[in-house]
């Protein structure tokens, strides 16, 4: 990073901070420098820093301790453990969050009215009851197997919800728990050893990262795959339920622009995203010898054929 003092010529410093190396957290940090410009933030007033760290504790807490040092004005946070490490760290640095599962949920909000804290921003969270009852609409899902990981905020949230729904629909989970890439062999193996119907993926790191893995291993077993993960469909799932990545780097410049226009964080509501996707993936389907009924095609927003 480099220091603020010469680079922002008396204008604002916004600094991003990115829980992880991921497409979705990239795609979003590029829509929202794109509408930061249209609302009139560009370089000659504005200057923005990123940090992409190691996906861990240590890392995050770092890299807002060095925004801390270098005055940034707002701090910018992707995904739920990002957030809540900005705003333990920040100072009276306001934070806006986006691409987080759950605001609440996670600890980053106190309600969707108002953050009760010095952040504002915008949920990813969608109903996923939705996505596992259209993927019971393609086959009959008995034992549900699930990637998980504990450490992870917004993948934490997903595991409840699902424990909550399988309790409501007689569906028996498999839970994993993936620390790390390396582990994900080993989270397979125990899906398959216990006969799974169907693998939700949840938003964790390591499930990211080997997400067309995944697939391609359980597409060998004939085990359908689905997720909430932006981009999940296009790498092979079954079905997937997506908020927009765009749309959350979108939202995240509206409220910059706020908040370095004079408005308090926390007094603005969290956001929730209007473009939601549910996408169908034909080329899956037909892999797996699976029929898409027609109320699952009509219901779908995309269709990949």
């Amino acid at each position: 990073m480099i220091p603020a003092s010469d680079s922002r010529a008396g204008g604002k410093l916004v600094a991003a901070l990115l829980t992880c190396d991921l497409p979705r957290y990239r795609d979003a940090h590029r829509a929202f420098v794109k509408a930061l410009v249209q609302k009139g933030y560009d370089q000659s007033n504005v200057e923005v820093i990123t940090q992409t760290p190691n996906p861990d504790l240590i890392s995050w807490s770092n890299s807002v301790r060095k925004f801390n040092a270098i005055g940034a004005d707002v701090i910018v946070a992707y995904g739920a453990s990002a957030a809540l490490a900005s705003l333990r760290e920040a100072q009276d640095i306001p934070v806006v969050f986006a691409d987080v599962y759950g605001p609440v949920e996670t600890g980053v909000a106190r309600s969707m009215t108002s953050s009760g804290r010095n952040c504002a921003g915008v949920s990813s969270k969608v109903p996923l009851v939705t996505l596992i009852k259209t993927a019971m609409e393609l086959k009959p899902i008995k034992t549900l197997g699930i990637i998980s990981a504990s450490r992870e905020e917004g993948a934490l949230v997903q595991l409840k919800e699902a424990r909550k729904i399988a309790a409501q629909s007689g569906i028996v989970l498999v839970e994993t728990n993936v620390a790390s890439v390396a582990g994900v062999d080993t989270a397979l193996a125990t899906l398959y050893a216990t006969r799974v119907d169907c693998v939700y993926v949840t938003e964790c790191t390591a499930g990211s990262r080997s997400f067309e893995k995944i697939v391609h291993r359980c597409n060998e077993l004939k085990i359908p795959v689905i997720s909430q993960m932006p981009g999940a469909a296009h790498k092979g799932a079954l079905i997937s339920l997506e908020a927009d990545p765009v749309e959350q780097g979108q939202l995240a410049a509206e409220y910059v622009a706020r908040i370095l226009s004079g408005k308090k964080a926390s007094h603005l509501p969290v956001a929730t995203p209007k473009r939601v996707d549910l996408i169908v993936n034909m080329k899956a389907a037909r892999l797996l010898d699976l029929n898409v009924p027609f109320p699952v095609l009509s219901a779908a927003t995309r269709v990949l054929k």
